[in-house]
């Protein structure tokens, strides 16, 4: 009796030791992100336990919008974040150290007008003449100027653009008769249509398979790959999890975006919604272009110089090795290869 005792004191002594072991091991990450279903994943991964999965500690910061976010990874306040595709290659341009070492998602932005206008607005032509209310470097702002520009149209005479704070302000100055038509994003255009108004044009069909929030660090954050593909091991698990498992992606997105489950699952599940994780460099390059024609790039900086793929790459065939049956690394290994060389 006394040596089964001796051996569970020891057994229970080891495992705390374990337990303690692996709390003190942890690592921390400061993660920023903005309270749009978009961003789903980081909520999944926390919730679902996915970082811990992968040894990391990581706290979730939220940021109203991309211009704080991006100063406060520029300023080490955060390690990882992940904002609209326009702002960090405008910042990019401006010489702000960033890498680009995944993506949380693309698409998703779209035009939205009164119902009973909204037959006037079939494609980007019919906008010339009207007043357009947008947010200032988000994604859809950046793909409407760069549609606009194809159609022959100078966003700076032909329309009339008034940069809004948030979408919500875009939609009330649709709503209130203050604009025509307004660009928003997900889950703010499914609200917009719950409030009356109408999609009338998504951003995938201005520009099809734009990226928008792309996953971006500090260039010094690079030397600590081990952390960095712990990180984007865990964005991929949780991909693979939301894409099987709806009720619990809903559960998760649920406590960090406030609102209707019905919206979070209609937006989150929009086909308009690319959630592929990995850099997408062939898009982001073509977004640079959309960016310099419509004025918001400064200098002549190489946007190679943008992006670490290396890290996606590493931590997708190191999930497709531990599963190598598993068809949804197959697809991701194969979607990378077509979209990360320049």
């Amino acid at each position: 009796m006394k040596t089964s005792r001796h051996l569970l004191r020891a057994g229970l002594a080891a495992l705390c030791l374990s337990t303690f072991a692996g709390a003190a091991l942890a690592e921390k990450l400061k993660v920023g992100y903005l309270p749009a279903s978009g961003h789903a994943k980081f909520f999944v991964a926390q919730e679902q336990g996915l970082f811990k999965q992968e040894g990391l500690e990581v706290e979730l910061v939220e940021f109203v919008n991309q211009a704080d976010g991006l100063h406060a990874v520029t300023s080490g306040k955060i390690d990882i974040g992940a904002f609209g595709t326009s702002a960090p290659l405008v910042h990019y341009s401006r010489g702000a150290d960033l890498k680009v070492i995944g993506g949380i998602m693309g698409q998703d932005s779209s035009i939205v007008a009164k119902q009973e206008n909204a037959a006037a607005y079939r494609n980007i032509a019919d906008l010339k003449g009207k007043k357009i209310a947008t947010v200032r470097l988000a994604t859809g702002d950046a793909v409407l100027r760069g549609a606009l520009k194809a159609a022959g149209l100078d966003w700076k005479t032909d329309v009339q653009i008034f940069e809004l704070k948030n979408p919500p302000a875009v939609a009330e100055a649709v709503k209130s008769g203050q604009v025509d038509v307004g660009v928003t994003w997900a889950p703010h255009d499914v609200l917009a249509e719950r409030q009356g108004l109408k999609v009338v044009i998504r951003s995938g069909e201005l520009q099809p398979g734009h990226p928008c929030c792309r996953l971006v660090v500090k260039s010094a954050r690079l030397n600590d790959q081990a952390t960095l593909e712990k990180f984007v091991r865990a964005i991929l698990k949780a991909e693979k999890f939301a894409a099987q498992n709806r009720k619990e992606t809903i559960d998760s997105l649920q406590k960090y975006v406030k609102l209707d489950r019905e919206i979070l699952e209609t937006s989150y599940y929009s086909a308009w919604l690319d959630q592929t994780s990995d850099p997408n460099a062939k898009g982001t390059a073509q977004f640079w272009e959309t960016l310099a024609d419509s004025g918001f790039i400064e200098g002549n900086r190489d946007i190679k110089g943008l992006f670490a793929p290396e890290t996606y790459r590493r931590a997708l065939e190191s999930l497709a090795k531990e599963e190598p049956n598993e068809a949804f690394w197959r697809e991701r290994i194969a979607l990378e290869k077509t979209r990360n060389t320049l």
